[in-house]
């Protein structure tokens, strides 16, 4: 029998610690701030605009936990910057920032050494307003061969499809783990796919939803209900195949599964854990960027095998929208 090794480099100094925070550029950062705080329990973290001596760009901070979302907006009318990118892409991330060890000596051999180019004009390595240290990155980055991520985990779209749409992800990790981004693309289906409805809607690629960790997932859910929060819809019929699947696995669910039924949270599972995720509606009128809510007891992975249920689940919000349009063999749509 041959053995597989795998290779993880890491830079000789420096490294990524976490995620920072992301930073939203809005049409009304006050009021995506305002429905944050209020649909999902975020406080205000910190501001700056006019009243701080800022003349051109106004930035609300909120925070849960060890979540830091931050919405810039321009504050005059000609901020072509700004402008031009919510004209395109509406409400969406722009920046993704880490926390990181030896933030300068990451820049350097970031920049010199793996090609990766600044944006003129930006600032790569910053102090926020936290006084941490953040790096910050660029959609564009190659992952892998600039900042020495590997692959943590991959599905194809052998795996990921439905009746009518595929996808392939890749997630990539740092060498810690302590940091995932999953990426997908979409494949070949008999219709669109959620993926290529967020890139015609986003106007090209993006951040599609962004996953929040919590320990206990089923009052969490049961708060944000209580604000009005909006979650996909699953049928019944998923939580009777998995109470026939969980009879003949060797994980144990403690949860009450009448009760992440009532909830509509997904749960997925090896033979060493399980996890519990939900996922929100679009959190803007594009159907672009949504939310997850996970928890993980013991299970690394990103929830492959609620993949079914899930793109069923966002297949029926697509159909209600008019965008689950039959693909010809070449990819290009045609009405329904």
């Amino acid at each position: 029998h041959s053995s597989i090794k795998l290779l993880f480099l890491q830079h000789e100094q420096g490294r990524f610690l976490c995620f920072d925070h992301l930073t939203f550029w809005v049409g009304n950062a006050k009021q995506a701030a305002s429905f944050y705080c209020n649909k999902l329990g975020f406080e205000p973290l910190a501001y700056q605009g006019l009243e701080t001596g800022n003349r051109d760009v106004v930035s609300h901070a909120v925070k849960q936990g060890k979540i830091i979302y931050v919405f810039s907006s321009a504050l005059n009318p000609g901020n072509k910057e700004i402008g031009n990118h919510l004209v395109k892409h509406g409400d969406g991330v722009k920046d993704v920032a880490f926390t990181v060890e030896d933030c300068d000596l990451l820049v350097q051999v970031t920049l010199h050494f793996r090609g990766l180019h600044l944006i003129a004009g930006h600032e790569c390595c910053q102090i926020n307003a936290l006084n941490r240290r953040t790096f910050t990155l660029l959609a564009e980055s190659p992952y892998q061969r600039n900042l020495l991520f590997h692959r943590f985990w991959s599905v194809d779209d052998k795996q990921m499809q439905t009746e009518f749409s595929a996808l392939r992800s890749i997630v990539v990790a740092n060498y810690e783990e302590t940091v995932k981004m999953p990426i997908n693309e979409p494949a070949i289906g008999k219709r669109k796919s959620q993926i290529q409805e967020y890139v015609e809607y986003y106007g090209g690629p993006g951040v599609q939803h962004i996953a929040m960790n919590t320990s206990d997932i089923i009052p969490a859910i049961r708060n944000l209900k209580e604000r009005g929060m909006e979650f996909m819809s699953v049928p019944d019929t998923y939580y009777e195949q998995l109470t026939e699947k969980l009879k003949h696995s060797k994980v144990k669910v403690t949860e009450d599964l009448n009760v992440l039924q009532e909830l509509k949270i997904l749960v997925d599972y090896d033979d060493n854990g399980y996890l519990l995720q939900i996922f929100t509606k679009p959190v803007q009128d594009r159907p672009t960027v949504f939310l997850e809510v996970i928890q993980r007891h013991n299970h690394q992975g990103f929830g492959a095998g609620n993949f079914k249920s899930l793109f069923e689940a966002i297949e029926t919000d697509q159909h209600a929208r008019g965008n689950l349009t039959i693909l010809t063999p070449n990819g290009v749509s045609k009405n329904m």
